[in-house]
């Protein structure tokens, strides 16, 4: 039996930034990981990395343009340097982990035997015990696929294995039109493929402010890919030479020919096969395993961070909840889930989409005195001068105090833009400050300059 000190289940973010500062502190830790394709986590080798690094690929094949046959080669070629990034960084970070003495890779999957004692089943079909004082759980998340009959199609796929697939589809239907389906639709649309997007709810883009999501819908419909809302996804058949997703609108049929499907309803906590009731960790009503602020779980020695624990699936969040964890076994645990500050993201379309805080509706329904801001991004000089003038930028501003209480940002380089948001939303800044603040010229971020000038 192997006695560690701490048993991290899981190579992702969170983990293997948590596995690292426990070593650092001269506890022993042992790694254990089920797959040796996912060393480094899901952000590097199926999710941020590997789609933004064809996002990339895309838009230069955009630019380009060609015949079908030209882009679907470019496409290939893509999907070869994606798997080169991908191979690279997974062994670098299996080799920084790997290295560290007080560190040991363990191939398998665990299972909690008890609250101190994990089994993992190892690749040669052997077992092994592994007794550790403390444990994490950093298993991250995984697809959540509906029961549509048909859905275990040869030419249906999931966001992770659809990355894997080097033939370009000419007709790409994906199931859903949350964040994941969109950003692929964004993707495959400027490869060249002719991409229709299938969704159960009315409202595009809901959780999002009125005003931005129809910006957004209006840029994907004018860029040629078909949004169907308020749809149900009937039956998914394979027919000789491609799929045929049958969708119902209002009452009637439509069948929707495919070369490819990408199934993208939403990722679920990958809790199976844990047994977490052993080891007294409970699960949330969505499946999640149960955590506090500091991120432990209901059993005392044992932690959960990551998209396991529930909360936003972002590898930046499992690198801040190591912080938390972190700071609850070796520090004070002074930082929690609860201070961590306003929690930013984006949206890698064509342009990309970002926000911080809260929507204009969300701050009414709060109680907030509120003044909004608004600003085309034709108004921007570098928009115009990168030849990206669609989109539109909009913020929240309390009228008691002048703090921005939320910022969305549909426009080029919105990604970098957000995180100035962030860090004065953070600090509890009024918006003059962005407002009156110089910056470099021809920017991206001198809109602010413009956009908080507008808060009415």
């Amino acid at each position: 039996m192997r006695r560690v000190d701490a048993a991290v289940i899981g190579f992702g973010k969170g983990g293997k930034t948590l596995a690292s500062a426990l070593a650092a502190a001269g506890k022993t830790v042992a790694l254990v990981e089920k797959s040796p394709k996912m060393y480094g986590g899901t952000c590097i080798n199926v999710a941020c990395i590997p789609t933004k690094s064809l996002v990339h690929s895309a838009a230069l094949s955009a630019a380009q343009g060609g015949t079908f046959s030209e882009r679907a080669a470019r496409y290939a070629t893509a999907i070869d340097e994606k798997d080169r990034v991908t191979g690279l960084l997974r062994s670098k970070n299996y080799r920084k982990l790997a290295d560290l003495p007080n560190v040991e890779v363990v191939d398998g999957a665990a299972s909690f035997a008890d609250a101190t004692h994990l089994t993992v089943a190892k690749p040669d079909g052997t077992r092994e015990t592994i007794e550790a004082a403390q444990a994490f759980i950093n298993t991250g998340a995984r697809p959540f696929v509906p029961p549509i009959p048909g859905v275990d199609g040869p030419r249906v796929h999931v966001s992770e294995t659809l990355l894997d697939v080097r033939t370009l589809p000419e007709r790409l239907v994906i199931i859903g039109g949350g964040y994941i389906g969109m950003e692929f639709a964004s993707m495959y649309a400027n490869f060249g493929s002719q991409v229709t997007v299938v969704q159960n709810e009315d409202a595009f883009l809901p959780r999002e402010d009125a005003e931005i999501a129809a910006a957004v819908l209006d840029s994907v419909e004018g860029r040629g890919i078909r949004v169907i809302r308020g749809a149900g996804v009937r039956r998914i058949d394979d027919e000789a030479d491609q799929a045929v997703v049958t969708v119902e609108i209002s009452g009637a049929e439509e069948r929707l020919p495919a070369d490819a499907v990408l199934v993208a309803t939403g990722r679920r906590p990958n809790v199976d096969g844990l047994n977490l009731e052993a080891a007294g960790a409970e699960l949330t009503e969505r499946g999640a395993v149960r955590t506090n602020e500091h991120l432990r779980t209901t059993a005392p020695n044992i932690w959960a961070l990551g998209d396991v624990a529930g909360g936003l699936q972002f590898t930046y969040i499992s690198l801040d909840d190591s912080r938390i964890v972190k700071e609850d076994v070796l520090g004070d645990g002074a930082r929690t889930t609860a201070n961590r500050g306003t929690v930013p993201y984006s949206v890698f379309l064509d342009p990309p989409f970002s926000r911080a805080g809260m929507t204009e509706q969300e701050a009414r329904d709060a109680g907030f005195d509120v003044k909004v801001a608004k600003l085309p991004a034709a108004a921007i000089p570098k928009a115009q001068l990168l030849q990206k003038s669609t989109g539109l930028l909009k913020a929240v501003v309390n009228a008691d105090t002048g703090r921005i209480l939320g910022a969305h940002l549909f426009c080029e380089e919105s990604y970098e833009m957000i995180n100035t948001v962030k860090l004065a939303m953070d600090a509890g800044l009024p918006y003059q400050v962005l407002r009156d603040a110089v910056y470099t010229h021809p920017t991206m971020s001198e809109a602010f300059n413009d956009l908080f000038a507008q808060v009415r």
